[in-house]
């Protein structure tokens, strides 16, 4: 897969000597790829990513994979912060209002497949937006299709332990945090964050499930 080139001026090098260990997947909210794809070249906008790929899985890249693009903003994932300079984002054409078409999801899948080998990233390090940065921002969204990559290796997948665990505000809270949500936020918009990503359709109070979270690959991998 050859991806059409459009640079964007909105980059620079990652800091520290880091290099990507994570993908963060965003929705654009915009409504259309080619409006997307305008801002996210706009140096006045100051935001930017590695790829676009648009609704008829057409695949843009504007920045390159080892540069620093401008995409996750502050967040925290696993203890660590400056995002940006630890991952590649790849935006996709969607408002979050439905679920992502089949030619997108499937250039996605190709595209992913190619990062985590070349940067030898693991599963658990494929993250949304929302994860890094819970109730700042809820792209992917819930139309997202977390479950068919984790089928196929390409995202982490929900523990299913709950029943040995005890069901209590602090446990879910301690789960949540081991799971990589380090972002400091109240256990209410944790658990909007946790269920965004691996229960869209769970509704109501903290239950016994909420504890069945995929465990972060250890931070000191992603250094």
């Amino acid at each position: 897969m050859l991806p059409r080139q459009q640079p964007s001026p909105n980059f620079g090098p990652r800091r520290d000597g880091l290099r990507p260990s994570l993908v963060v997947i965003h929705y654009t909210a915009m409504a259309s790829a080619e409006d997307a794809l305008a801002r996210l070249c706009d140096p006045a906008a100051e935001v930017s990513a590695h790829y676009l790929i648009s609704a008829q899985g057409g695949v843009t890249q504007m920045v390159d994979e080892d540069q620093r693009a401008w995409h996750a903003g502050q967040g925290e994932w696993a203890g660590l912060r400056d995002i940006n300079s630890r991952s590649i984002g790849i935006e996709l054409d969607n408002r979050g209002t439905h679920p992502f078409p089949e030619p997108q999801m499937a250039v996605l899948e190709s595209l992913l497949r190619g990062i985590l080998h070349r940067w030898q990233i693991a599963p658990e390090g494929v993250i949304g937006h929302s994860d890094m940065a819970p109730g700042r921002k809820q792209d992917p969204g819930p139309k997202f299709d977390w479950a068919r990559l984790a089928r196929q290796g390409l995202a982490g997948q929900g523990t299913r332990n709950s029943a040995s665990k005890t069901l209590t505000t602090d446990a879910f809270v301690s789960a949540a945090r081991a799971a990589g949500f380090t972002f400091a936020a109240d256990p209410d918009t944790l658990l909007a964050a946790t269920r965004l990503r691996f229960a869209p359709w769970r509704r109501g109070p903290l239950c016994a499930a909420d504890l069945d979270l995929c465990h972060a690959t250890h931070p000191s991998k992603w250094h």
